[in-house]
């Protein structure tokens, strides 16, 4: 057999980086939403 099997171990941790990321580009267009939200609610009040 000359297939290469990489370890399971490697895309356990491709899995958890690529959740990780998810999470943080969530965070950070949640937070951008919320900063403009404020800044149209400050200039027009």
């Amino acid at each position: 057999m000359s297939t290469k099997r990489k370890p399971p171990t490697l895309q356990q941790k491709k899995e958890e980086v690529n959740r990780k990321a998810i999470i943080w580009t969530g965070v950070t267009v949640v937070l951008l939403i919320l900063i403009v939200i404020a800044l149209i609610i400050l200039t027009n009040g």
